[in-house]
């Protein structure tokens, strides 16, 4: 990798720490970063000509895989006709169509750039609609860098153990309340601590930055009942799981509706957006006709549009997600079978597409539970696929994805990495 130990030299010394976005520095798992010269399908290419199978497809978005050939003809006569114009255009219309019908619970939508933008925004809206200040959210869940997010927080937090809040003032941090995921008394608690002054409770509703954790039964349910009986505005963040899961995201899954949801990663196509949706009388308190202010300069981008609404009609095509999904199964299946039959500690939680393997023993069902993970043991794991040309998640806090262009010689080709990678780590 001498390409990329060079270019990582010289991008320490112009950006912090070398990288745009922390895990990908690479520091969970003791290595140098690859520099990803491009990506064709399901493998990445780096600048010293190594190929890799890849499972963080762009941490969740490339669900068609990568260099989708209908995506990119359309991102292209997109391109052609001007990147951007700051001012409305027919894309937004469509994507906001296909949302509102595709989302159980939207019934307005408005596009942002970002993950972040989308949940920083629904919390502001939250509070000006039941005029109350203080938001819950769950050890462990991620819902992007916003001040209001950072305590407690999963993905890069979670990794490098930053359990606080540099940055940002006591006021705000106070104003978050921190709940156990899956533990609903926990919820209950901190609602009776603080009487009517509760605004929203947001929640993945299948956590993917801590790992993957899945809902216990009647976890969501029961906090929309919760939500309901207080006032309180229920948030599903589907940045991750929206359409991921299927078209309806995880809320069409378990059967519950949030006031607002948050969405991301996939309807972007791979590029650049995020959006937040929901009931009408929430959504007309946006400006100009409310009086809750949110703005973008380049919201609703046509390109990042375009990306995502070509890969949401390829997704609503019928079948789309039994075969991904029944793929992704027996894969998964199989990848877990391996690990049992190495005896390695390991716990597997996966749903749909999506997965994370624990390097523990026992159940994984909130924060506390993923954090008894063994990280030496999966920093040595994770240099061991690299090194058989498989592309995981630098840190044991994320999930790994099978995307439409996963072939079977290429799931074969990851499984017989994993053994070998086994073998060893058990010798």
């Amino acid at each position: 990798m001498e390409k990329s130990e060079r270019l990582f030299q010289r991008a320490q010394a112009v950006i912090p720490s070398g990288v745009n976005s922390p895990v990908r520095a690479f520091k969970a798992v003791n290595g140098t970063p690859p520099y990803i010269a491009g990506a064709q399908g399901c493998y990445i290419y780096d600048v010293d000509g190594n190929e890799y199978v890849d499972f963080v497809c762009s941490w969740g978005p490339m669900i068609l895989g990568h260099a989708h050939p209908q995506v990119i003809q359309a991102v292209q006569e997109a391109a052609a006709r001007g990147t951007s114009f700051g001012a409305n255009c027919e894309i937004e219309v469509k994507m906001a169509e296909f949302i509102v019908n595709a989302v159980p619970s939207i019934e307005k939508v408005r596009m942002v750039s970002s993950g972040t933008e989308a949940t920083m925004s629904a919390i502001r809206l939250a509070r000006a609609y039941t005029d109350r200040p203080k938001v819950i959210k769950f050890e462990g869940c991620y819902h992007g860098h916003a001040d209001s997010f950072l305590s407690k927080a999963g993905s890069g937090a979670m990794t490098f153990g930053i359990p606080g809040t540099p940055g940002v003032t006591p006021a705000t941090a106070g104003d978050t309340l921190n709940a156990q995921y899956n533990d609903l008394d926990s919820v209950q608690q901190l609602i009776d601590e603080n009487k009517d002054q509760i605004a929203a409770i947001i929640v993945e509703p299948v956590a993917g930055n801590m790992g993957v954790v899945l809902p216990r039964e009647n976890f969501l349910q029961g906090l929309r009942d919760m939500a309901s009986e207080h006032g309180i505005v229920l948030i599903f963040d589907e940045v991750i799981t929206g359409f991921r899961l299927g078209l309806g995201g995880a809320q069409e899954l378990f059967g519950v509706r949030p006031d607002l949801t948050t969405l991301g990663k996939i309807i972007g196509g791979g590029l650049p957006v995020g959006a937040f949706g929901g009931k009408q009388e929430i959504m007309d308190m946006l400006a100009p006709q409310g009086p809750v202010y949110q703005a973008g300069t380049l919201s609703g981008n046509p390109l990042a549009l375009t990306a995502g609404y070509e890969t949401l009609s390829i997704l609503s095509e019928r079948a789309f997600y039994a075969e991904l999904n029944a793929r992704a199964e027996k894969f998964f299946n199989e990848f877990e079978e391996n690990f049992k039959e190495a005896g390695l500690a390991c716990t597997a939680n996966r749903i749909g597409s999506m997965a994370c393997f624990f390097f523990t023993d026992g159940p994984v069902t909130d924060y506390r539970s993923a954090a008894r993970s063994d990280t030496a043991l999966f920093a040595s794991y994770f240099d061991g696929m690299m090194k058989n040309g498989v592309y995981l998640a630098p840190s044991q806090f994320e999930a790994a994805f099978v995307s439409a262009a996963h072939s079977e010689s290429a799931l074969a080709r990851t499984l017989e990495a994993q053994r070998k990678v086994l073998e060893r780590l058990r010798s």
